[in-house]
């Protein structure tokens, strides 16, 4: 066989891991060829941007964050979904149509599609036309159903936790309320368990809007009991009960909107409503970077050597995933209906009260 491998969506630890396990397997068990298919779907438009996989040039590459073979994101969700069936005004013919057709033509036996919620759609919509695909779940917002985990993820939470253990330090110093925001998009997976593990006060995430009178009452009791300083972490998508997310730049031209600058919202409600000293940390792209965790990197190799195990059974239209500590697969099309979020009243969030969290309601 001939395979391909395309990285798409956002860029996230772990993605080189797969890459270089897919390789390393589909050489080792079956001599088959591997190829690199450059910038996401976009590199399977016409013309083709592809590169040969060799153990020779993924040498190296399993501790590197990012993905060698770029990627390309930031479409809206009714984007991602007709883009199956969008047409190139060059050519006049469909993004189907055109994979198809360079499928053909790459003589390749199947198509390895690694991301998020978009590039698990698009791959639904591709393997309903006919072309041979497999998924493998990747985002840091662990936003995808039917996985426990995503890789990735346990790296983002690990670069938050880190940063709330050095904000720690000089919140206490100055007896300042520190609001950190974090990435997370829909669900707040990041912030909840990047909160619980670094110490957080307070935890705002988009599944439960928060009050922020109830926000600062939390911090105000700790300031009376002589904890005179507060770490509060806001998911990005947190919002306010009755309220909105905030948007820093909303959808345009298919492109997805971006989220942001809640943290300085909620900071800017504190100072006013406590009369406390606080500051705003942003932690935003650093959450993306970086080196994958051991764990991120034995899961994408994991994932990995699964997808090539699923094209031996010629078992296509399938994404791998996690249940519990065992590698399986679902259909693509039980993954794309919705995202999995946070269940406000799910063991981790009450965990997170139970240790006297607030989470704003």
């Amino acid at each position: 066989m001939n395979i391909a491998v395309l990285t798409g969506g956002g860029d996230c630890p772990g993605l080189n891991a797969v890459i270089r396990a897919i390789v390393k397997s589909a050489r080792t068990n079956h001599n088959w060829d591997v190829v690199g298919i450059e910038e996401g779907y976009e590199g399977l438009r016409t013309p083709v941007k592809t590169r040969p996989m060799t153990e020779a040039n993924i040498q190296g590459i399993l501790p590197m964050g990012g993905t060698i073979l770029w990627a390309t994101s930031g479409k809206s969700p009714d984007k991602v979904q007709k883009s199956v069936e969008a047409v190139n005004p060059e050519n006049k013919k469909s993004l189907a149509e055109e994979v198809k057709e360079n499928v053909r033509k790459l003589d390749l036996s199947c198509l390895v599609a690694m991301g998020g919620d978009g590039t698990m759609n698009i791959a639904h919509g591709l393997h309903k036309a006919g072309i041979p695909i497999i998924g493998i779940p990747k985002t840091i917002d662990n936003d995808i159903l039917s996985t426990d985990l995503t890789f990735g993820f346990q790296t983002a939470v690990n670069t938050a936790t880190d940063a709330l253990d050095k904000l720690h330090t000089t919140a206490a110093s100055h007896h300042r309320v520190i609001v950190v925001e974090v990435m997370g998009r829909y669900a707040g997976w990041i912030a909840l368990e990047a909160g619980i593990a670094g110490g957080a006060d307070v935890i705002l995430i988009p599944e439960i809007p928060f009050q922020i009178d109830k926000v600062c009452k939390a911090i105000i009791s700790r300031y009376d009991r002589g904890r005179r300083f507060s770490i509060v972490v806001v998911a990005e998508g947190a919002l306010p009960a009755g309220g909105e997310m905030s948007v820093l730049k909303h959808s345009d031209s298919g492109t997805v909107e971006r989220l942001g600058g809640i943290g300085n919202k909620v900071g800017e409600e504190i100072a006013a409503c406590t009369g406390m000293d606080v500051r705003v940390t942003v932690l935003g792209h650093l959450q993306r970077g970086g080196s994958p965790t051991p764990y991120d990197r034995i899961l994408a190799t994991r994932f990995g050597v699964a997808a090539v195990d699923l094209i031996a059974q010629l078992k296509f239209g399938e994404m791998v995933c996690l249940k519990g500590n065992e590698i399986q697969s679902v259909p693509l099309e039980d993954v794309v209906h919705a995202l999995k979020v946070v269940p406000p009243d799910g063991p981790l969030v009450r965990v997170a009260e139970s240790v006297g969290i607030s989470v704003g309601r």
